[in-house]
């Protein structure tokens, strides 16, 4: 299937497929648009069912990122990046990072990576040795960025906290019952926040010993 033949194809500028065989590396890049700065997004290393899933996935986050980067006032456009897992609980490798790495680099700035799901500031360090578009670097190192997913919890916390105003009357999340499905650095960190004010959390995770684990720290039930 062409990139056209998708349905979440919505006049992406690019769909660039990478593969470096002496790592392993089969990688997805999609650059939604460029109208307003180079197409920014994080990558993310997920095991698929099958390569046509990892485009979809692609096509749709960057799309998405185009709109976000746009509602933010920020002078970037949407890409992302995928790199796909051959198995479920792979860990990437540095050799893969590397390569992926150069494939960023060969874009010629049209991309910048960050990070996601799967990756973390010292995978970000890795990248960056091989291309100058990338940012979710540690702070310390001077560059912007670092984990964004302290700030993806905020946000998610305080619509939260707005629907519940708006829906339920709530003055405050004591007492209100919220399901969180994902309790990784998101998912977790939002977790942490409504356990804070009271919330009655449901936790669940593709990882059941971590939900159980959390579960257990915050107060909170795990289901399967």
């Amino acid at each position: 299937m062409t990139s056209w033949g998708f349905p979440d194809f919505d006049d992406h500028e690019g769909v660039h497929l990478f593969t470096d065989p002496a790592s392993g590396l089969q990688a997805v890049i999609a650059v939604h648009s460029t109208a307003l700065g180079p197409a920014a997004g994080g990558a993310r290393f997920w095991h698929y069912a099958d390569s046509d899933r990892a485009i979809t996935d692609a096509l749709r986050l960057s799309r998405g990122m185009s709109f976000k980067n746009a509602m933010a006032g920020l002078e970037l456009g949407g890409g992302k990046g995928v790199v796909l897992a051959a198995n479920p609980g792979d860990t990437i490798t540095t050799a893969q990072l590397e390569a992926f790495g150069r494939a960023v680099e060969s874009l010629g700035g049209r991309y910048v990576t960050a990070e996601d799901v799967g990756m973390s500031e010292e995978r970000m360090k890795v990248i960056a040795g091989q291309t100058r578009y990338v940012s979710g670097l540690p702070v310390a190192s001077g560059a912007a960025g670092g984990d964004p997913g302290p700030y993806t919890a905020l946000g998610i916390y305080l619509g939260v906290k707005a629907a519940a105003q708006r829906g339920l009357g709530a003055t405050d999340m004591k007492g209100v019952r919220v399901a969180i499905q994902g309790v990784g650095s998101v998912g977790g960190g939002l977790a942490r926040l409504l356990a804070k004010d009271g919330a009655v959390l449901t936790l669940a995770d593709v990882d059941e010993g971590r939900a159980q684990k959390l579960a257990g720290e915050l107060g909170a039930t795990a289901v399967a």
